[in-house]
């Protein structure tokens, strides 16, 4: 293999690993949108007239607990118990005592129809649902209402506190929630009999379009192990103890119950289109915290640091989560995220140099030497061995490395993946502007101005970069790379471009660098020769 194949091999691998990501990572079937609207259609249409005092249809098994049609109905303003107001989200509680709704005020975080994004989804599991494992207790809990100690919190002066009570034929169920102003919540359920039940976490947002990211369930344990088990590939029971945190979370967003005791029971299973459902073992006297919104960092750190770890990365975490602390610290600095972006950019650009300057230096020496390379392939056209000794030797005695060009090319593929999380994965670029036309880093660019700007600065990096290339389709192929490059980032988040873009300037400048010292290194061999001439005249 010539080193020019080497190098069409290494750009070549970076666009496969696109596409690979994009198989590994699909967006959400249409299919399956289907089938949960037209679920939500059908539950519709068993639900009764009251909601007050619903009758408990069994229905499929969605996991090992029968679950009764009025668990899977869709939120309505009837079934309301409690409605909790803060600045900045809506929460309600219904009438079976569950956390049935949130609405997010901030404009930022609409969804793609430009209205509030709603957290809940409206069939399903619902955050705070007790399921009791006596069938006949389960079936009265389904038919008795919660009753309220208060029907309004307002939290814009402060945390507030509701007390619900169902009392059942046989059993009293008590919650106290206290909700705080950021999004958390502290609980207490008491049961006047010790009795065995299970309180669900709740389905996972579903609000944001998906791009290449995971979503699903996780689970969080006391030993820094993160199990993570994606929609569509929940498969049996799973039951872990020691856990620190569960998760139900989309791209931007969670539903997270957390401050569990060591012996809890953590138990995943799947619903009937193979998407993870969690629920734990609750104490006749049982207390617990949970959160849902947004995947802010600084948020869920002041709630309480292990939060963060409901913030994953993927298979690159372990460089990703550090490139996001570099990334908000930046932020503190600029307070822009676009110019923090420019900055990180800059940064990394800077570590890579020595490696990335080897390989420029390397790839100029490459083709200096094709020339001679060219004849030596000539000579010893007849004798394939002795070929390769006398290019091997000549690569020695200057100084240059067939693989020197590529393998810096291939190292910077790891650190571009684990950038490539962070900003895919920052619910922070919601609605972040950077400068002139780019609004919102987490979006793509709608005029197309940015992804073209940074497949034309590609193309000049091109332009400027040394080649050797022998087979003309090989040619052919770095050349359309740009087009490819852009084709990609044209739906990819503007923060994405951005980092790229920034990428590309950088290595122009370095390219030019290299080959005005490979410019100046030949005119003074070239002065020097002349030199030399001179004084033997």
């Amino acid at each position: 293999m010539t080193p020019n194949q080497r190098l069409t091999i290494a750009v070549v691998l970076s666009i496969l690993f696109f596409v690979a990501y994009t198989l590994i990572f699909p967006p959400e079937e249409i299919e399956a949108a289907k089938n949960t609207q037209t679920d939500a259609q059908s539950i519709e249409k068993t639900q009764g007239s009251s909601t007050l005092q619903p009758q408990a249809v069994k229905v499929e098994d969605v996991v090992s607990h029968e679950i009764s049609t009025d668990e899977k109905m869709a939120v309505n303003d009837m079934s309301t118990l409690v409605t909790v107001t803060s600045n900045n989200f809506v929460m309600k509680l219904d009438t079976l005592g569950r956390i049935s709704s949130k609405v997010l005020l901030q404009d930022k975080y609409n969804d793609k129809d430009d209205k509030h994004a709603q957290l809940i989804a409206d069939a399903g599991p619902k955050p705070l649902f007790i399921r009791f494992l006596e069938p006949n207790l389960n079936d009265e809990a389904s038919k008795v209402p919660y009753k309220t100690s208060v029907s309004e919190l307002s939290l814009k002066d402060g945390s507030q506190k509701v007390t619900l009570t169902q009392e059942l034929p046989s059993l009293t169920v008590t919650k106290e929630i206290l909700f705080f102003a950021d999004g958390h919540y502290d609980v207490k359920i008491s049961l006047s009999d010790d009795k065995r039940y299970f309180v669900y976490l709740g389905q996972r947002p579903r609000i944001t379009e998906q791009m290449m990211t995971v979503s699903g369930a996780m689970v969080y344990t006391d030993d820094e192990l993160v199990t993570i088990i994606e929609d569509g590939d929940a498969a049996g029971r799973k039951t872990f103890t020691g856990v620190e945190l569960i998760s139900a979370f989309d791209q931007y967003s969670a539903t997270i119950m957390y401050g569990f005791a060591k012996d809890t029971n953590i138990i995943v299973e799947r619903d009937r289109n193979d998407d993870p459902v969690i629920y734990f073992e609750a104490l006749q006297n049982m207390t617990f915290s949970g959160y849902v919104g947004q995947k802010e960092y600084k948020t869920l750190h002041n709630i309480d640091p292990v939060l963060t770890n409901a913030i994953e990365y993927g298979w690159f975490t372990f460089a990703s989560k550090p490139l996001f602390q570099l990334l908000s610290w930046l932020h503190g600095i600029f307070g822009n995220w676009g110019w923090s972006i420019v900055a990180l950019t800059i940064i990394i650009r800077t570590i890579l140099y020595p490696l990335t300057y080897k390989g420029m230096v390397s790839m100029q020496k490459m083709k200096d030497l094709s020339p001679h390379i060219k004849e030596l392939q000539k000579k010893y056209k007849g004798d394939p061995q002795r070929m390769n000794a006398a290019v091997m030797d000549t690569y020695k005695k200057h100084g240059a490395n067939p693989l020197g060009g590529c393998l810096p090319m291939l190292l910077q593929i790891p650190v571009f993946f684990a950038i490539y999380r962070v900003l895919l994965n920052a619910v922070e670029l919601q609605g972040a502007e950077w400068a002139l036309w780019i609004d919102d880093l987490s979006r793509m660019d709608s005029t197309f101005i940015l992804p073209i700007l940074m497949g034309a600065s590609m193309y000049y990096q091109q332009k400027l970069t040394p080649n050797n290339f022998t087979d003309p389709m090989q040619e052919k192929i770095f050349k359309f790379l740009p087009i490819i490059f852009t084709f990609f980032f044209l739906t990819f988040p503007s923060g994405l471009v951005l980092y790229w873009f920034v990428n590309n300037l950088f290595s122009i400048a370095q390219q030019f660098i290299v080959n005005q010292q490979f410019k100046n290194a030949k005119e003074a061999e070239i002065a020097a020769h002349k030199h030399v001439e001179k004084k033997d005249d």
